[in-house]
């Protein structure tokens, strides 16, 4: 009669780690790349990039584990600090001002926040 309302929902375990996971690691390898600066790789390079892709894995599963109790606006919020922050950092890396740095920051801030927060809107029951 009603038994799909009784079906427990399906969550996909695998991608909750698999997506920090492999995004941390795109982003050790561009972390370590910048930081190389045109000269050879040193072993401090990779270092750098492991140690960056392992600090950017470890946030972005956390805040994909406690994302489902926070509301729309402080979760695109969250999203967008990570971001933001992110994208700062990466730029902070080429040499460039660190007002710059914040300024790229922000911007993709500002729109990482408006496409998730439509994202949760329309996706929210």
């Amino acid at each position: 009669m009603a038994a799909h309302a009784t079906m427990p929902v399906r969550h996909h375990a695998s991608l909750s780690w698999a997506m920090p996971v492999g995004l941390g690691t795109l982003f050790g390898f561009y972390a370590g790349f910048l930081r190389r600066t045109g000269e050879a790789v040193s072993w401090w390079d990779v270092l750098y990039g492991v140690v960056a892709g392992l600090i950017f894995t470890a946030v972005a599963y956390g805040l994909g584990r406690i994302q489902n109790a926070l509301p729309r606006e402080v979760r695109a919020g969250a999203y967008a600090a990570v971001c933001g922050m992110s994208i700062g950092f990466l730029h902070s890396l080429t040499g460039t001002s660190i007002l710059r740095s914040a300024g790229m920051g922000l911007m993709f801030a500002a729109v990482m926040f408006a496409v998730s927060f439509y994202v949760f809107y329309m996706r929210e029951d």
